[in-house]
């Protein structure tokens, strides 16, 4: 069974950094693309990052670019996400989701989420 668990939310002052980790399990992690979504409460879903299988390749929104780093240790299975310099529009509810093998851009499993909230 597949399961993707997000950790590391909580609330924050504007300028302040959360590291936040997506533990996988129930597949192959070290074969996928994996990625990081956000919701806004009230609002639609926005894509934030997503990380090649090796992490050697990474995209970012640029509404996030310079502020956030994805990146990976397929030893542990984890996906992680590094936000520093977090404004208030980054308050969301951060998904890790895994893509399927035939497009990175649909995604087939997603965690539960983690809150970020960022205020002062």
């Amino acid at each position: 069974e597949v399961q993707l668990v997000e950790s590391g939310g909580g609330l924050v002052k504007p300028g302040g950094s959360l590291r936040l980790s997506c533990a996988a399990s129930g597949f192959t992690f070290s074969s996928y693309i994996m990625s990081w979504i956000r919701q806004v409460p009230g609002k639609g879903f926005e894509w934030v990052s997503s990380l090649n299988s090796d992490g050697g390749v990474t995209m970012y929104a640029d509404s996030v670019k310079g502020r956030f780093t994805t990146s990976r240790d397929n030893a542990k299975n984890t996906l992680y996400l590094q936000t520093n310099n977090l404004k208030p529009e980054d308050t969301a509810i951060y998904y890790c989701a895994k893509s399927t093998q035939a497009d990175g851009w649909v995604y087939d499993y997603w965690g539960q989420g983690t809150q970020v909230t960022v205020s002062s």
